[in-house]
């Protein structure tokens, strides 16, 4: 049966407007994935699950890196976290000197006074290595990743007892040396600063100590990357540990955000677009590009929008609380028999389970993966112009566009791209770029005709290999 012509055009009429596309999809294109640089995926090739395993094994055979043993006596020859702490820093130093010297290596040497965890008076010392950037007027800002190197069995308090900590977090201290002796390979503009801090299981004091001095002395911190718990326990049985994918907590409302910051933030919608949580969409956007789903080398970074497991804590939340953008990365799915835990191994035919944080059960191949993911995160924020500056909407008029303003990094950048997502959209869906001024040095102001009412706006910077910088929302 054939409809009326006016029937069917009055169906059309009404069916047009479900059919018409919001401004925000007309415009742009779709967010594409972050390019994969050939000389970063060469250098990641050097990142080696035998050198990992290697690092584990040799953090584990120092019987107890608990912080509290730097202040006893009568420990065993090459045992406690001093010794632990001379074995970091040589070999922070032998990748130096296979790189021709390229490392700054440094210890953050301090005493933190007695507290709930800390009986008494103790010495701790953060190792870290710095490849300066190789472009005078980028080399300031840093991008930096870190794991703790201390441990602990049941007892926090226990200064001798074996605690191996090869999970927590002898796998977070490879991260951050693989990360070294695979970049040091590379030189890039901008400043690179490799980490293993003490003090983490008494309350992240050795963290807290080195945010500080980085706020003292004015190291410009643009993304901190801290790898705590990133093994990919292998307990016999665990149907749910998956593999292919790492998480990356992030804070919404930043730690040292005043009640003004706070409000204007909540006032705007922005409560999902700290800084830390845009670093955390450069991670799973880098992830994205390197290791893409379907490839062989498949892995991917998955966003928890809160600052950390419930009842934990970590490293990263120091670096918030000085106001830099910090996130955790940690394993899928964590079995807690072997994370602070006195080693016990029940007898033959017993269905008690192995207690203790022993390498046996890490993965050395999920760890390698963890570790590219670092390290072609750190590697492309350090090849990329820093963040766009003063990012602002202009809102003199009302008007159905949108119409923003920013001011170049320094150093400049090659090109600009204005990305956007629904309000309720957990990442970037579109983008358009857009050139730099005429003058390197001046402003840029464009108007998207997409309404800032129903999206959220951002901008980041590119140079001409499409290193992108982080996020800044206006």
């Amino acid at each position: 049966m054939r409809l009326p012509r006016a029937l069917l055009l009055y169906g059309l009429a009404w069916a047009a407007p479900l059919l018409a596309q919001p401004d925000y999809r007309q415009h742009g294109a779709p967010a594409s994935a972050a390019k994969a640089d050939p000389a970063i995926v060469r250098a990641l090739g050097a990142i080696e699950p035998a050198h990992i395993e290697e690092t584990i094994r040799s953090l584990v055979g120092f019987g107890t890196r608990s912080t509290l043993s730097s202040m006893e006596t009568g420990l065993g020859p090459g045992q406690g976290i001093n010794a632990a702490a001379d074995w970091v820093a040589a070999q922070f130093e032998q990748i130096s000197r296979d790189c021709g010297g390229c490392l700054e290596v440094h210890r953050d040497t301090f005493t933190e006074p007695a507290a709930e965890r800390i009986p008494r008076p103790t010495t701790l010392t953060n190792v870290y290595a710095v490849l300066r950037g190789t472009d005078p007027a980028r080399a300031k800002r840093m991008v930096l990743v870190t794991g703790h190197y201390d441990s602990r069995n049941s007892d926090v308090l226990d200064a001798r007892g074996a605690a191996p900590g090869a999970n927590d977090d002898a796998s977070g201290v490879a991260v951050s040396l693989e990360c070294a002796r695979a970049l040091t390979r590379l030189r890039f503009p901008g400043t690179i600063v490799f980490v293993a801090v003490a003090g983490e299981e008494q309350g992240l004091n050795g963290s807290r100590h080195l945010a500080k001095l980085a706020r003292t002395e004015g190291w410009q911190l643009a993304a901190v990357l801290n790898n705590d718990i990133v093994g990919g326990n292998t307990t016999s049985g665990d149907s749910l540990q998956l593999k292919d994918r790492v998480r990356v907590f992030s804070e919404g409302i930043p730690a040292a955000a005043t009640p003004e910051e706070a409000r204007r933030l909540r006032a705007l919608g922005a409560e999902n677009d700290s800084p830390s949580r845009e670093l955390a969409r450069a991670v799973a956007d880098t992830a994205r590009g390197y290791f893409p789903a379907g490839g062989q080398e498949a892995f991917a970074a998955f966003l928890v929008g809160r600052p950390d497991r419930y009842l934990r804590g970590g490293d990263h939340s120091s670096f918030n609380r000085e106001g830099f953008a910090a996130v955790r990365l940690t394993e899928w799915r964590e079995d807690y028999n072997h994370q602070h835990q006195n080693v016990v191994r029940p007898a033959a035919g017993s269905a008690d389970p192995v207690l203790g944080d022993l390498p046996e059960f890490v993965d050395p191949k999920y760890v390698a993966n963890v570790a590219r993911v670092n390290a072609a995160t750190l590697a492309t924020l350090a090849s990329a112009p820093g963040e766009p500056g003063k990012v602002a909407i202009l809102t003199e008029k009302l008007e159905n566009g949108t119409t923003l303003r920013w001011e170049p990094p320094a150093g400049g950048a090659a090109g600009y791209e204005v990305v956007w997502r629904e309000t309720t959209a957990p990442e970037w869906q579109f983008m358009q770029r857009v050139e730099p001024a005429g003058d390197a040095a001046a402003a840029v102001t464009v108007n998207i005709p997409v309404s800032k009412d129903n999206v959220i706006f951002g901008v980041r910077a590119v140079d001409a290999g499409g290193h992108r910088s982080l996020v800044v929302v206006p």
